[in-house]
């Protein structure tokens, strides 16, 4: 209306009609410039059971299904909706809420990639090579499993249903469908970064913190302090023997640990839990002293020996030199189990480096020590075969001693290059004690001892040049053997074989068999060195010249004359 028509209009009296005027064209000012296809903000002014009225400042209201809230909104709440027409089929106003949802979270993706914003989503299913995460407004991302966290996954179903914030790594369409590709493991990376750091900046050593346990290893187990890890190493779960971290956390559970160590620098946290109680190794010496025997139970075993637990927290070592005085140990696994209750003597100890040497055989009376008091040399014994040796044999005794029988030492009359043999392991046979080293502990014994020496005999009852009757025995190329009497075995070699100095030793030994028995002189007798040699020749020439004694003796009693030719022709007859 122009300023002329209005001050015609008052002049004319109708000044009422202009106000009213006037106040509609500004009701009219009143309603903002809306278009179809925008996205404006709304007031919720009703809730029904399946519609919302939102005010958007137009000429009516708009009704919203309440399907496309992922909430009950409340009555008052402002909230952004999607203008599709000023005017519908009853001239009210058509909106949607799911419409502006949609295309704000478009934009809010876009937002989050050229900012490096991470936007919140729910991991809804697996699908290949990952996962399916909606981000709302009926958006769905790609999430690469190998982005989806910080741990393998062992389980891929283990996520399903995570709500978490992502990572905006692309955005686009791709034939009318979208394409969001998001990224959790970087989002979760820089987090536990974040709160590690903060962890770091407020805590410290011999603080007390809560976390749950995450995932094991051989050497402990690693505690979620809210997105970022400790280590409760196996040695500091207890004072005492930790086997396996199983058996004191369990995965899951929420335990408290006192922080031991913080490293900024190589950020590692360690924890513990064995240091919510002192240390047992500052009373030790209270509860212990070298030479004590105690009781123990063993938990470890090793090639070079067993670990053995005194009480919780104080763990020794016997070494296997230290199970047996008698025997050589070559797996400790022969003598003991895990789990055993033994007795020990505590031979040693170092506080400081939490070390405690045990002895097993210690508790036990030392063989060694009463051997020579009981069994002095001479003392015969009976014995078992328990390892033959290529030059003897080691004979276990009674009191569980091994003693050696050297080949030498079994037979006063055979020449044995070994046992085996005559022997057999696990054979029981008599001994006596021939010398005993106790500083080197070694005994050795033997069985042809435990009969009078034959060759001491022999030579008693023997000479140089007597005359004796044997039995061939064998026959080499240096010589033949004959035994006599008391088993002495003696050689006559092949010079004293020969009954002439012509004859040839090949031709001479084959009127020899073994088995023959034949008269032959003393040679030599050497009993120290068993040694004895026999001589043919020398019995011819000895029976020889007895002979030709006998034939003057008998010449001088009949005529008492002759001559050699007498003698000569005397023998040739």
């Amino acid at each position: 209306m122009e300023q002329k028509e209005v001050a015609k209009d008052v002049e004319n009296g109708s000044g009422e009609n202009i106000q009213q005027t006037l106040l509609q064209e500004e009701y009219l000012k009143s309603f903002k410039p809306l278009e179809e296809g925008q996205i404006v903000e709304g007031t919720v002014v009703q809730v029904t059971n399946d519609q919302v009225f939102v005010d958007i400042g137009y000429k009516s209201e708009g009704k919203i299904p309440l399907s496309e809230f992922q909430k009950v909104p409340a009555v008052g709440e402002v909230i952004d909706v999607f203008l599709e027409k000023k005017e519908g089929r009853g001239g009210e106003v058509v909106l949607s809420k799911r419409k502006a949802d949609h295309k704000g979270i478009w934009k809010k993706l876009k937002s989050a990639i050229d900012n490096k914003e991470a936007v919140e989503g729910k991991i809804t299913r697996t699908v290949k090579g990952g996962y399916e995460v909606d981000l709302g407004a009926n958006i769905k991302a790609f999430l690469p499993a190998s982005q989806a966290d910080i741990d393998r996954i062992d389980n891929l179903d283990s996520l399903l249903g995570t709500v978490s914030n992502f990572y905006v790594e692309r955005v686009g369409s791709e034939n009318g469908r979208s394409n969001v590709v998001v990224n959790r493991r970087k989002y979760l990376e820089e987090e536990s970064e974040r709160k590690r750091s903060e962890f770091f900046r407020t805590a410290s050593v011999g603080d007390v913190v809560t976390g749950v346990v995450k995932s094991f290893t051989s050497f402990g187990a690693f505690i979620d302090l809210g997105g970022f890890d400790g280590l409760l190493h196996i040695n500091d779960m207890s004072w005492g023997h930790v086997t396996r971290p199983r058996d004191f956390v369990k995965k899951g559970s929420e335990v408290k640990v006192k922080v031991i160590n913080l490293d900024p620098d190589g950020r590692r946290i360690n924890l513990s839990l064995k240091h919510f109680t002192d240390d047992p190794w500052l009373r030790f010496e209270e509860d212990f002293h070298v030479n004590d025997i105690v009781k123990g139970k063993v938990t470890k075993l090793t090639d070079f020996g067993a670990f053995i637990e005194l009480k919780e927290g104080i763990e020794g070592l016997a070494h296997v030199s230290e199970f047996s005085w008698v025997k050589k140990i070559a797996n400790p696994a022969d003598m003991v189990k895990i789990g055993d209750e033994v007795d020990c003597m505590i031979l040693g100890y170092d506080i400081a480096a939490g070390r405690v040497s045990l002895g097993l055989k210690q508790v036990t009376e030392n063989p060694w020590d009463s051997f020579a008091q009981n069994s002095p040399v001479g003392t015969k014994l009976k014995g078992k075969v328990v390892k033959l040796t290529v030059s003897g044999a080691y004979i276990e005794l009674p009191c569980a001693l091994d003693a050696f029988l050297h080949a030498d030492d079994y037979s006063w009359t055979r020449k044995l290059k070994n046992l085996s043999g005559v022997l057999n392991v696990g054979d029981e046979i008599d001994v006596v004690v021939l010398d005993f080293d106790r500083e080197n502990r070694r005994i050795r014994v033997g069985v042809k001892q435990l009969a009078d020496d034959p060759w001491k005999a022999f030579a008693d009852a023997h000479s140089p040049g007597d005359s004796i009757e044997g039995e061939i025995t064998s026959i080499t190329d240096f010589g033949v053997f004959l035994k006599v009497d008391g088993g002495i075995e003696g050689l006559i070699n092949k010079q004293n074989l020969l009954e002439n100095k012509e004859d040839v030793f090949e031709e001479a030994v084959k009127k020899y068999n073994v088995g023959d028995k034949i008269t032959v002189s003393i040679v030599e007798i050497n009993p120290e060195k068993q040694k004895v040699s026999f001589s043919v020749r020398e019995y011819k020439r000895r029976a020889d010249r007895e002979e030709i004694s006998r034939y003057i003796s008998e010449k001088e009693r009949d005529d008492g004359a002759y001559t050699l030719g007498d003698i000569l022709k005397n023998k040739s007859n």
